[in-house]
């Protein structure tokens, strides 16, 4: 990929910008060939699942035996089971802020400071099983979002997470990461929030591992530099369990709160290609 110019010289508009946005839509034209293939492959896998099912009956039917056939994969990701509960748990929240402007992915950049920033000590190590390779890993590759407040303030989560050596090409709608020395499996490319989970094998990833990546404390006191109860969401109900463990599945909408007033699920339109 090549390295963006800073934001300065592109203030302008120019080359840098038409081609840092020309290489972003085509990465998600790219996603959405690949999420396109997904889907058909999961269409004809079921289909084959239901024919095998239809003749396993035929056969018992007609007093023959035949295998039990393998359990549908499911698409939670780790979603399945969790502990969750009503927002009428919490009591009465306060409406969600005003969204930002939308950044270089197509998704609002909170209107707040940066939790904290990338981590300076996270150069390429394995961290949690996951390691960071010089290229992006597509073989699983989903996206959650994740949203911070603290004391009812909204905190951005930061871009270039995951991603060491990190280098920005300035857009039209801010800064996009396009490359650096390597890619860890969890990622970010903007301040939006969009985690990218670009991995070479299929496993269920955790908050927990997001956060040590960033190299963060995550606790049910503490996210990041701030301290308090920590409050989660996730797809709008109450999580009840441990925030490292809240699984980032695909299109996951996740919040954290850290201290009071609570705030009202903040929910993102994923575009096309996220």
């Amino acid at each position: 990929m090549a390295k963006g110019g800073g934001a300065a010289r592109n203030r302008g508009g120019g080359p840098a910008r038409s081609r840092a946005s020309e290489k972003i839509r085509a990465q998600r034209e790219e996603e959405a060939k690949r999420k396109r293939r997904r889907n058909w492959l999961a269409g004809a896998g079921a289909a084959a699942v239901a024919a095998a099912v239809a003749v396993g009956i035929t056969l018992t039917s007609g007093g023959g035996t035949a295998a039990a056939g393998g359990g549908a994969v499911s698409n939670s990701g780790g979603a399945a089971g969790l502990n969750l509960a009503p927002l009428t748990t919490l009591g009465t929240l306060q409406p969600a802020p005003a969204a930002g402007t939308n950044g270089a992915e197509g998704v609002p950049v909170p209107n707040g400071a940066s939790l904290a920033g990338p981590a300076a000590s996270t150069t390429g190590q394995t961290i949690d099983g996951i390691g960071c390779q010089s290229s992006e890993q597509t073989l699983f590759h989903i996206h959650a979002h994740l949203t911070i407040f603290v004391n009812g303030q909204p905190r951005q989560v930061p871009a270039a997470i995951g991603i060491p050596g990190a280098q920005a090409t300035s857009t039209p709608s801010g800064p996009f990461i396009d490359s650096g020395t390597c890619f860890y499996w969890l990622h970010t490319h903007a301040p939006d929030g969009i985690i990218h989970i670009e991995s070479p094998v299929q496993r269920t990833y955790t908050l927990g591992d997001f956060f040590d990546e960033w190299g963060q404390p995550l606790s049910a006191s503490q996210v990041g530099p701030a301290h308090g109860h920590v409050t989660v969401l996730y797809n709008g109900k109450v999580y009840r369990g441990d925030p490292r463990d809240v699984p980032l599945t695909a299109h996951a909408q996740i919040q954290l709160e850290v201290g009071t007033p609570l705030v009202a699920p903040v929910s993102i339109t994923f575009p096309n290609g996220l």
